[in-house]
């Protein structure tokens, strides 16, 4: 039966190409939306980890309550002992403590005078200690656009487009005013040892990178942290051991009614980023849906069109005695035929555009230079085990759902109307 409607469908080329080049069209761009959007995913979380807050953050009940305003002043102490200690119990994570800042970047001239002035965020990392993981983390080698790392104290990094704002090169001395953890107004000198460009609109619009006993010194933190961060040692997220192992950590300390007891907390609970994936997920459902019911909506039109044509040869089979039931299974199967080998080739274009573009990417910078949100200019869509079976379900679902409807104009057409047209 299959071969039989298989080789109608070969011979008549008008019922079968428009409603196959459907299926194709909608299920590659649902394929490739569905790549994209993952993609989306995995850059946002990858770069806010990287650049932000780690995979998961350990910080004190009262910096975690207003995070997003960088109280230093809240931030963690006794940072060795706990640092220790999160690297024997929670051995899947790479631990190192971060430091974020806000503050002034004063530029002098030769006469000592201020010529220059701009806001500049800061980020304190571990850069000179043999174990710490951050320069691999940061990819600060990759990053650095002139000058070089910095190889000893009083030695920082600052965003080649900040510095080019402000007339800056590298090997020129600069004084950062900030206020401390105490609440009192600091000043440090330091050399610009490099400029760096992480592709991150956030990052590099007015950013300084230094080392966090540089940081500690200048805002009055010593042996102090406003974030332990941790990274999967595996690489990858993974919400659930994230969630899991934060969980495991609070419940240790949830009898402490003090507000600086440690709090750990996984990356999709920080700044709102569970909620944003929350919608990107409805977006997917969404683009799923809309695809489902544009193409149900044209294969629908088709398949009517078609039965319509196909009176006289209708006629005919139930002339010959075959059951208006058949008829109408018989056209499901034909749209089945249709729908899955549409889906394949749909699928398979879709995942050939995804995995070029998640090779190479697309830059976005010229529409992003004002995102205020920790991703790379440089989006690339992700191809998962997923993609390889999504486009099947507007692929399959559409086509029948076209037949079946189009197949009721049968049900309703008397039979002796059908043989009519079949003589005229």
């Amino acid at each position: 039966m299959i071969r039989f409607l298989c080789l109608g469908l070969w011979r008549d080329r008008s019922r079968s190409l428009f409603p196959l080049l459907t299926v194709i069209l909608g299920v590659m761009l649902t394929v490739v939306m569905f790549t994209w959007i993952k993609g989306f995913e995995v850059n946002f979380l990858q770069t806010s980890a990287r650049l932000g807050s780690g995979h998961v953050s350990v910080m004190s009940r009262a910096y975690a309550a207003e995070a997003d305003q960088l109280p230093n002043d809240l931030a963690l102490t006794g940072n060795a002992d706990l640092l220790e200690r999160l690297r024997r119990e929670f051995p899947a994570f790479a631990w190192t403590p971060r430091i974020r800042f806000a503050g002034l970047l004063d530029l002098p001239d030769e006469q000592g005078e201020t010529r220059a002035q701009g806001p500049v965020g800061g980020l304190a990392v571990d850069l000179f200690s043999v174990t710490s993981p951050e320069p691999g983390i940061l990819d600060l080698k990759p990053a650095l656009v002139s000058g070089t790392l910095p190889g000893k104290k009083g030695e920082i990094l600052l965003a080649h487009d900040f510095a080019s704002r402000l007339g800056i090169a590298p090997g020129a001395a600069a004084t950062m005013i900030v206020g401390t953890m105490n609440s009192a107004t600091s000043t440090a000198n330091f050399t610009i040892a490099g400029t760096f460009r992480f592709g991150t609109p956030a990052m590099d619009r007015a950013m300084a990178v230094m080392d966090i006993a540089d940081a500690r010194a200048v805002l009055d933190m010593e042996d102090a942290a406003g974030e332990i961060v941790g990274f999967f040692k595996a690489g990858s997220y993974d919400r659930e051991m994230a969630e899991s192992e934060a969980a495991r950590f609070n419940a240790r300390h949830a009898s402490s009614p003090d507000p600086f007891a440690p709090q750990m907390e996984p990356l999709l609970k920080l700044s709102g980023m569970g909620q944003m994936l929350g919608w990107m997920d409805i977006m997917l459902g969404t683009i799923v849906v809309v695809f489902l019911a544009t193409m149900f909506i044209v294969l629908w039109n088709t398949g009517l069109m078609g039965n319509i044509r196909r009176y006289g040869e209708i006629g005919v089979r139930l002339a010959m005695g075959e059951t208006k039931g058949h008829v109408v299974r018989s056209m499901i199967g034909e749209s089945l035929v249709i729908g899955f080998i549409g889906s394949i080739i749909g699928t398979a274009l879709g995942l050939a555009a995804g995995y070029y573009v998640q090779r190479h990417g697309i830059d976005f910078s010229a529409m992003m230079r004002n995102a205020s949100m920790l991703m790379t200019t440089k989006l690339h869509t992700q191809v998962t085990g997923t993609a390889y079976f999504i486009g099947f379900i507007p692929g399959l679902a559409a086509t029948v759902l076209g037949a079946v409807t189009a197949g009721r104009a049968i049900y309703k057409r008397q039979t002796s109307r059908l043989l009519k047209e079949l003589e005229t």
